[in-house]
């Protein structure tokens, strides 16, 4: 299945001598600029009706022409399964992405994931790149995710992520009591042994800022809010971890379980059974790719870190 696209724009005095993709990305701001050039390279880009170079120079008065053919980008197969949706219209959909649910199709997961649910959800995703699926949540961390549902929208998406001006709040739940919130500005790279894991790097890491405060602080836990600054892989639980303080039920970062001295049974048990790291994406802001608007959501926390953080709580109560 493909989708006819069909646009034209006049080159103005203000492009004129600028490369042809460049003079393309500011007219047609829905496409990346990676896909102009592959459109002028096939022909469905010209100007004036002749085929360019993307380093031709363009003249004021030019007619760029764009003529394409949207081919379908997913071949994983539409699921019916449950989505919690936050928000939907022509542009968006936002959903409540509950722990254990995969995001993409992988090695182990080949289907139940994210993409078939919101595939099956709104078939016209099949001709959006990666069904517009711009940002990711670890299988067991749970909250809000945006996806695009057209080509624009995802044009868009990507580039408030690389500007870093889409806002992303998280819930956690960390080991040990922090005294105070902060800012964690270490850059993230491939574990040196182990290339599951992602690690705090001194050279050739990717910038990585995690801004944290404290809401509530336990005995031996803390409930934390943390901003990310940029999107990088397991972000959030390296940077807790490299603060000394990793996620409750972390398996990858979480080192040794540690109990507060004097717990009840019932604490205790609930610690050692937890079975996901407690991360949770509470809130999420954006600019709508079309109306302009901003637009924000926010999610309670799922039942399980709710019931973590009443039995903390009551830890710390009866501990008085």
């Amino acid at each position: 299945m493909t989708q006819l696209i069909e646009q034209e724009a006049e080159v103005p005095a203000d492009l004129a001598g600028k490369r042809l993709d460049q003079a393309a990305a500011e007219l047609f701001p829905d496409f990346s600029r990676a896909k102009l050039q592959q459109w002028l390279k096939e022909g469905q880009l010209t100007r004036n009706d002749l085929q360019g170079k993307a380093k031709d120079k363009v003249q004021v008065g030019d007619r760029l022409l764009l003529r394409a053919e949207q081919e379908q980008q997913v071949s994983d197969r539409p699921q019916d399964l449950a989505l919690d949706v936050v928000f939907e219209d022509d542009s968006l959909l936002v959903i409540n992405k509950p722990a254990g649910m995969v995001v993409h199709p992988a090695a182990g997961h080949s289907d139940g994931t994210l993409l078939n649910a919101v595939l099956y959800h709104a078939p016209q995703l099949e001709e959006v790149p990666r069904a517009g699926i711009v940002h990711r949540l670890d299988k067991d961390t749970s909250g809000l995710m945006v996806v695009a549902k057209t080509l624009q929208a995802q044009t868009a998406l990507v580039a408030q992520l690389q500007d870093r001006s889409m806002g992303r709040e998280y819930d956690a739940v960390t080991l040990g009591v922090l005294t105070s919130g902060g800012k964690v500005d270490a850059p993230l790279g491939r574990h040196p042994k182990d290339r599951k894991r992602q690690a705090v790097v001194v050279s050739g890491g990717k910038p990585a800022v995690t801004h944290y405060r404290v809401v509530q602080r336990f005995r031996a836990h803390t409930h934390v809010r943390c901003k990310l600054e940029t999107g990088r892989t397991h972000q959030i639980r390296v940077h807790l971890a490299h603060l000394r303080h990793p996620l409750v039920g972390d398996p990858v970062y979480g080192g040794r379980l540690k109990l507060p001295a004097g717990a009840s049974e019932e604490l205790k048990e609930f610690l050692r059974a937890f079975p996901r790291q407690a991360l949770h994406a509470r809130s999420l802001t954006l600019v709508h790719p079309l109306s302009g608007e901003t637009l924000s959501w926010q999610v309670p926390l799922p039942e399980d870190m709710q019931l973590l953080l009443t039995l903390l709580d009551e830890d710390m109560r009866e501990a008085k």
